[in-house]
């Protein structure tokens, strides 16, 4: 009966802080406010009592760096921080701790991240003072990730402790940015996923500038379709545990189990393909048949030698060559399940 009520009192805490964003929010009716709830009370329900804290309960962020300070309120905040306030209220942060702290004025606001702030007031330029979320405040990157982490624990960021962005020192504030809305969704440092990937990631996104590419470019994916930045149990930060997984998860034709089976091809797709973006057709890693000589080097159909002397300016011009290759015949070259396809020819 105790961890029933427990669980009672939870989801009621939740939908409390949800009704009360709502209200605080501009142009939400009753009949937007139930179609846009619907999916977040199915999650609250499902997580039962177990879910993560939500704004009505959050609490001053601890600072280490000024052990003695205290709170002093988002009014003394914004007698200096004008403009940050105004870029703020806008936020889901803004609108969902401005809703808890009419609830209940206990709950802080701008003090839930940046912790106490009379330290702060008294020596506004004292690095260290208050916690900041930029490389130049003085607050060690660790504690600027606990601090978010606090409320942000938890789902996608399960492994982010040991990651290989934890590890490079790469910050939350590095990819967000919770003071403005610069983004649709997710509060992120640039328009979009991709552009704030982009701001490291120059040399991946180069790729996509290419012939044959994934259609990032094109806006119909994002980097994190394939791959979760806050950490994951797999190679490259992917969002499962191989690359095969991760490509089934659109291209689930080529998954099998097939009769006959392709040996490179159940091993790994990047034994014949580059994943962002290529300038030969169907993001090869090189042409066809080139490519499949890497393995089938001997003398003899289907194995002669195919150079730039087989095409038809060439000396001795090479159908196979002119007419793409192997895949001309041997088609179903990710598998087959004909019983006559050992060949992969149907």
């Amino acid at each position: 009966m105790a961890d029933l009520t427990r669980r009672i009192a939870a989801r009621l805490i939740r939908l409390s802080t949800l009704l009360l964003f709502a209200c605080a929010t501009p142009g939400v009716t009753a009949q937007t406010f139930t179609a846009d709830a619907r999916p977040w009370l199915a999650a609250a329900g499902a997580a039962g009592g177990d879910a993560p804290a939500g704004f009505a309960q959050a609490r001053v962020a601890r600072n280490p760096g000024a052990a003695q300070a205290v709170p002093i309120g988002e009014k003394a905040c914004i007698a200096c921080h004008q403009l940050e306030s105004e870029h703020f209220t806008h936020t889901l942060h803004a609108l969902g701790l401005h809703a808890a702290a009419k609830a209940d004025p206990s709950v802080p606001v701008c003090e839930t991240c940046h912790g106490p702030g009379s330290e702060h007031a008294k020596a506004p330029t004292q690095k260290g003072s208050i916690i900041g979320f930029t490389r130049e405040s003085g607050t060690p990157i660790a504690l600027q990730s606990q601090t978010c982490l606090g409320c942000h624990s938890g789902g996608a960021r399960d492994h982010w402790l040991g990651s290989v962005h934890q590890r490079n020192d790469v910050t939350c504030s590095d990819c967000h940015n919770p003071m403005a809305n610069f983004s649709g969704e997710g509060l992120l440092a640039k328009k979009s996923v991709n552009e704030t990937c982009a701001q490291c990631h120059t040399d991946v996104r180069v790729q996509f500038d290419r012939r044959s590419h994934m259609p990032l470019p094109e806006g119909q994916m994002s980097c994190v379709d394939c791959h979760n930045p806050h950490g994951s149990t797999g190679k490259s930060l992917l969002k499962t545990d191989s690359v095969n997984e991760t490509c089934y998860e659109c291209h689930a034709e080529k998954r099998g189990p097939f009769l006959f089976e392709h040996a490179p091809v159940r091993q790994n797709c990047l034994n014949c393909h580059t994943p962002h973006g290529s300038n030969e057709h169907a993001l090869l890693v090189t042409s066809v048949p080139q490519l499949c000589q890497q393995c089938h080097s001997g003398l003899g159909h289907p194995n002669d030698l195919q150079t730039p002397l087989s095409l038809g300016s060439g000396t001795h011009p090479d159908e196979r060559l002119m007419g793409r290759g192997c895949v001309t015949c041997h088609a179903q070259i990710h598998g087959s399940n004909a019983p006559s396809g050992p060949k992969f020819h149907e």
